[in-house]
């Protein structure tokens, strides 16, 4: 991973009131670079095809200009360029994705977040090993296929929007859907809602929902409508449909939004508290937006299913905030709150506690 004290170095020859703010073009670039805007930074889109021309549909959100490439292994190979232009790499899913979680550690430029929930984070096991440890309730995962005897839903490792994720009822309905040679991870399948709650977590802020260090903030929540998985309901049973070479998908499609009943509220600021918690602990704390993927069971009781360490796609449908941003503030988006974030620690001379 790339030396925190190399980012140090790096942010001391940067022209620090002319800072860029890049990502991909991609996944939640439309409200990052939304957002940068309206914080007041200059934008940089990085995009592998030459015809970006749906940005020009959405004036507010299109970057100040475009880095073309033939392709987002070609990134590592134009630090040179980027810090040349005071770049600040905001990540998201397809950026890490793309580029891949373990060159993405490595880029030689100052980002937004702690680059070592990577680690965790693109790690099944890992990621079990932290939510646990946080007193985090989870799905039973079964580590053996063939000890499957109810209802799983199995998984593959990274952040692919669901793509191959299927579930199996015992051991021959897994050999069906398994692909081996991908890690994958098993865990009970719960019946329940699934309610997709975004965090935000700031280690400069010492005003409302305060941790040990730092605040928690929430700032929307979604659920996700996942290709034919969604519409299964309507074709009949798995099983039959199996017979016939049809397999459900739980690739993301979109993203709808939800707001939670109220009293439910206290124990998510419980979860998101005790994840940030046991971050700061383990590896120095996530920083900046997350997700906590859940289902709330009948007995009105959540269980985390997985946890994404930056900005999610579920955060798109409040680029003018949610109506939970909205009570701490009007216009609040996921993608706005890093760049406010961001201009906060420089002003505050503090980009070393939110960048790395």
């Amino acid at each position: 991973m790339f030396p925190k004290d190399a980012v140090v170095k790096l942010l001391g020859e940067y022209d620090l009131g002319n800072m860029t703010m890049a990502t991909v073009c991609s996944h939640s670039s439309l409200q990052i670079f939304h957002g940068a805007r309206m914080e007041g930074f200059k934008t940089l889109g990085i995009a592998v095809r030459e015809r970006m021309r749906y940005y020009d549909a959405f004036p507010l959100a299109r970057p100040d200009e475009f880095l073309m490439v033939g392709s987002y292994g070609e990134i590592p190979d134009l630090v040179d360029e980027l810090l040349a232009r005071n770049v600040v790499l905001i990540p998201h899913g397809s950026f890490v994705e793309y580029l891949g979680a373990e060159n993405f550690a490595n880029l030689g430029l100052p980002t937004f977040g702690n680059r070592a929930v990577l680690e965790w984070e693109s790690d099944r096991d890992r990621q079990r090993e932290w939510l646990e440890a946080a007193g985090i309730s989870m799905p039973t995962k079964i580590d053996d296929p063939k000890d499957i005897d109810r209802p799983v839903l199995v998984k593959y490792h990274g952040a692919k929007g669901g793509r191959g994720f299927f579930i199996a009822k015992d051991y021959a309905d897994f050999k069906l859907g398994i692909d081996w040679t991908k890690k994958y991870t098993i865990q009970e399948y719960i019946l329940g809602t699934r309610y997709y709650i975004h965090y935000f977590y700031s280690p400069i802020k010492d005003s409302g929902y305060t941790l040990s260090r730092g605040s928690l903030e929430v700032l929307s929540m979604d659920r996700r409508d996942e290709s034919n998985i969604d519409e299964m309901y309507k074709l009949g049973s798995q099983e039959e449909l199996k017979k016939h070479g049809i397999f459900p998908s739980f690739v993301v499609t979109g993203n709808v939004p939800v707001v939670l009943r109220e009293s439910l509220l206290p124990k998510v600021f419980d979860m998101g508290e005790k994840v940030v918690e046991k971050s700061l602990e383990l590896f120095g704390g996530m920083i900046g937006p997350f997700c906590l993927e859940t289902i709330v069971t009948d007995q009105l009781e959540f269980k985390v299913f997985e946890i994404s360490g930056r900005i999610v796609a579920g955060t798109n449908p409040f680029i003018g905030g949610s109506p939970y941003s909205e009570f701490i503030e009007p216009g609040m988006s996921t993608g706005r709150r890093i760049a406010r974030e961001i201009k906060n620690a420089r002003d505050l001379g503090l980009l070393d506690m939110v960048l790395s």
